[in-house]
């Protein structure tokens, strides 16, 4: 598997994109401003979609793709969501008010879009040995992470979340474990807003991480903008153990 970031800011502005990640070359991850980066060529590519929750910087370019290149393609693009997540997307954005319900267009027997529900620990395959399974999140909307397995070595995305328990022994059971991608919203001062909104502080990513028993390269993401340089500073002073990086634009791994 190869992922690649398109956007990793908690965040727009100049050259920041919110987030989202493209799997190979038919699968995106998360569905933020960073997509619209992609030509047409690449959007009409993507077959799958996977989003962690249902949040504006995660899904706001999955109505343009599919409005852009559903006409060009053969079968319908496939979101995987939860179906709370999924829900919200019928009622809220695919409603013919904010935007047209692709997944009746052109007709219900033959829409651009179609829904897949996930649920927690259940596999998805996606050929040719790869597969992607759902985590724990804890958010302040239904949200899950996700365990992409290319079967020689595994990345966990942990979407947007906070104190996690659920979520470290499924990591920790991961025998190919590589790379774990894990948010920090806010900085230290920010502690009551960042419990509040369910997201990570530097000293509450730090005692996350403890829970981890696998060696693995930690990279950090969804940093406020404008923090970033302060934000990472607190986490190495309170997490440097763990060497965690700050996560790039157009950075690309390989597992």
């Amino acid at each position: 598997m190869r992922l690649r970031v398109l956007g990793c800011s908690g965040g727009i502005g100049g050259s920041l994109r919110t987030t989202s990640f493209v799997l190979d070359h038919d699968v995106l991850l998360d569905c933020g401003t960073g997509v619209g980066d992609l030509n047409i060529e690449d959007l009409r590519e993507i077959d799958h979609v996977f989003l962690t929750h249902s949040h504006l910087d995660h899904v706001t370019s999955l109505p343009f793709l599919v409005d852009t290149v559903g006409w060009m393609r053969e079968r319908p693009v496939t979101v995987h969501a939860l179906p709370e997540t999924i829900e919200v997307l019928r009622q809220h954005l695919f409603n013919w008010k904010l935007w047209p319900d692709f997944a009746q267009i052109p007709d219900a027997a033959n829409p651009w879009m179609r829904y897949e529900p996930v649920a927690l620990g259940q596999p998805v395959d996606l050929g040719g040995g790869r597969t992607i399974t759902p985590l724990p999140a804890n958010h302040v909307v239904p949200a899950v992470g996700y365990h992409l397995d290319s079967g020689r070595a595994s990345l966990v995305f942990t979407g947007d979340t906070t104190v996690n328990d659920a979520l470290w022994p499924c990591v920790n059971a991961i025998d190919n474990l590589r790379y774990v991608i894990i948010e920090t919203a806010f900085r230290n001062r920010e502690h009551e807003l960042a419990r509040a909104s369910k997201h990570l502080s530097p000293n509450m990513l730090a005692a996350e991480l403890e829970k981890l028993s696998r060696p693995a390269e930690i990279y950090i993401t969804h940093l406020k903008p404008g923090e970033y340089e302060v934000i990472m500073e607190e986490i190495q002073a309170c997490a440097g153990r763990f060497n965690p990086q700050m996560l790039l634009t157009f950075q690309q791994f390989e597992f």
